[in-house]
């Protein structure tokens, strides 16, 4: 029921980006989105009915990858091709399945319509604490400027501090929950001092534009978007260590432990393409674009504030997302406590 809720929660995301696209782009992005849902809604009916032998064996010879239209260099890399190149000499094809969200996808996870994922911090530690089956082993770099608390351009708001007694909107439970905690900690504050407006982010936007909320904290590309379009001021992000806003590549136990090499030029081709994207921000914005139905200014926003660099995870990497777990559990998000640990493939040392 939890993964459902958040569910419910995720797809009404998808209408933040129509506040700030033409009429002409908006039909095209609800046309996207449609598609998303239904791609989405097969996967996982294919996952739930597939319980046959041949199942069992999908992993042998193909690797199935869910993904998000906002996860951009997945999106670029099913674009170009350049998986399939590197898994050919290994014998494995990819199979492409999209989601609308990371709650869906980890729900395609955990009942074997993936082998592997890529999300952010939230949506595994709800998964997790829900029951899901499954093990991160790999994460891009800290993208910390990637999620923020925007005031609008014209508010007499010039620091955190200033948010005491204020109403700030953000998702419940999402990367920018710990990261709202965490900035008002680090100005003497707690959650209690403000008056925090629970809505998704196109809602959010809403109120934020309307000026029914003083400050709205949101994450990329919904970020970004809110930027171009209506100038909103960055008043605090995750940097200079204040969150990591780490993405993680999560997978099926059996699969990731089993097929060393196929993870192996995963990551090798992620890094290969996420190095070209940095090194051309514009033209991989441009070839990006059309695929995620959002403009290209928008889009090379928000490629610049993330890293693509995969790697294992780390003790340190679990350590810190042990931490956002704990504050969710004290913040009763999540209803037990979870060990991070328990989920994790480690680098050997």
């Amino acid at each position: 029921m939890a993964l459902l809720k958040i569910a419910a929660v995720s797809i009404a995301d998808s209408r933040t980006f129509m506040l700030s696209l033409s009429t002409s782009a908006r039909r095209s992005l609800r046309d996207l989105a449609l598609s998303a849902l239904l791609v989405g809604a097969a996967a996982l009916l294919a996952g739930l009915l597939a319980a046959t032998p041949a199942h069992a064996q999908a992993g042998k010879g193909e690797l199935r990858i869910g993904y998000q239209k906002s996860a951009s260099l997945f999106v670029l890399q099913k674009a170009q091709g350049s998986l399939e190149k590197k898994l050919a000499p290994l014998g494995f094809g990819v199979k492409w399945v999209e989601f609308p969200a990371g709650p869906q996808l980890l729900e395609g996870l955990n009942v074997g319509a993936v082998d592997v994922g890529y999300v952010g911090e939230a949506p595994p530690i709800f998964a997790q604490a829900a029951g899901a089956r499954f093990v991160y082993f790999g994460y891009d770099p800290a993208a910390p400027r990637a999620e923020a608390i925007l005031v609008t351009k014209d508010s007499p708001i010039r620091s955190v501090a200033d948010l005491k007694g204020k109403k700030v909107a953000l998702n419940k439970g999402s990367n920018v929950h710990y990261l709202l905690v965490k900035q008002l900690e680090k100005n003497g504050l707690k959650l209690s001092d403000i008056q925090p407006v629970y809505l998704a982010p196109a809602d959010g936007r809403a109120a934020f534009e309307s000026k029914n909320v003083d400050a709205w904290v949101i994450w990329d590309p919904f970020q970004a978007a809110a930027e171009k379009a209506t100038s909103a001021r960055v008043l605090a992000d995750g940097a200079p260590d204040v969150v990591n806003n780490y993405q993680y590549y999560l997978g099926e136990r059996g699969f990731v432990t089993k097929n060393p090499k196929v993870i192996e030029a995963l990551f090798e081709d992620s890094v290969a393409q996420g190095i070209w994207l940095k090194k051309n921000l514009r033209q991989a914005a441009e070839l990006i674009a059309p695929l995620q139905g959002l403009p290209v200014d928008v889009v090379e926003l928000a490629l610049r504030r993330y890293e693509f660099n995969v790697k294992p995870i780390t003790a340190a990497v679990a350590a810190d997302q042990q931490k956002i777990a704990d504050t969710f559990f004290e913040l009763k998000l999540i209803p037990k406590a979870i060990k991070i640990s328990d989920a994790v493939v480690v680098e050997k040392p």
